[in-house]
């Protein structure tokens, strides 16, 4: 795969960050990448979004600025303001800004959760127009080369609370990430936590069997980052079933009845050791 025709921008002896394919998500990225066109990526929480970008920008040499969307988030907080420092009125640039003019990848995660009227100030960089209107200066802001906008959410849980605006939705080229096949996702965990094939392996049977539960009271379910830490307690030495009880069970819920219910699914699925 080439991306000749793009600019790098960092240059870098770190190791790439490690991302597991599971379908064409990384051509269909750097196709998007060379077009300059804006990415939308879906799927759960803790399926990999996150990481899937951040190898991404090291595959094409960008520097990567994420900004969390929330509900308290204003256009300013992505665009910049003028502050006062020492008696002298600066325009200080903000994340959105900086990615523009420096033709790095913004990725503004979880993109519902921040107010519409915030995140239509996206609208002029996610077309033809590829610009970044700043009002406060009286300016326009054409996005340097290599800039890429990239946002996501959580359709499975966050589309029931809140939509994201088809006017915002049709500019993107969509990807759509899950938890992967249970092989991949036991590589994932081992590499990622540090532990060994069995106990990634147990680690995935009850992240998969949390998530097929039937008429499942969790708004969440097991994701693949809940899998890493507890393997990571494992790695550290803690017993497996102390592990998964910190890191999935009692993040999952505070209710006294489901808790009691996925442990004993825990009880049912892990080796007893």
């Amino acid at each position: 795969m080439t991306v000749s025709k793009l600019r790098p921008i960092v240059e870098t002896d770190s190791p790439a960050p490690f991302y597991r394919a599971v379908g064409d998500e990384v051509e269909v990225f750097l196709a998007a990448a060379r077009r300059g066109s804006p990415v939308l990526l879906k799927g759960p929480t803790g399926c990999g979004k996150t990481r899937f970008v951040e190898a991404m920008a090291h595959e094409l040499g960008r520097e990567l600025i994420t900004v969390a969307g929330h509900e308290d988030m204003t256009s300013a907080d992505l665009v910049g303001r003028f502050l006062l420092k020492g008696g002298e009125t600066l325009w200080v640039d903000g994340p959105l800004t900086r990615a523009v003019r420096d033709g790095a990848i913004f990725y503004l995660d979880e993109i519902v959760e921040a107010r519409q009227d915030t995140t239509v100030v996206i609208h002029p960089l996610a077309d033809h127009r590829r610009e970044l209107p700043i009002d406060r200066l009286g300016t326009t802001l054409p996005a340097a080369q290599g800039f890429q906008l990239v946002v996501s959410y959580n359709p499975g849980y966050q589309s029931v609370l809140k939509n994201l605006k088809e006017s915002t939705r049709q500019r993107f080229i969509a990807i759509e990430l899950g938890f992967p096949p249970a092989e991949i996702e036991t590589e994932v965990v081992a590499r990622e936590a540090g532990v060994d094939a069995d106990t990634a392996r147990a680690l995935v049977q009850l992240g998969n069997a949390i998530r097929n539960l039937d008429g499942s009271p969790l708004r969440e379910v097991s994701s693949t980052r809940m899998l890493v830490l507890a393997g990571g307690l494992v790695a550290e030495g803690l017993n497996l079933r102390s592990a998964v009880q910190s890191a999935v069970v009692q993040v999952l819920s505070d209710d006294a009845d489901v808790v009691r219910a996925l442990g004993e699914l825990v009880d049912a699925v892990l080796p007893k050791r």
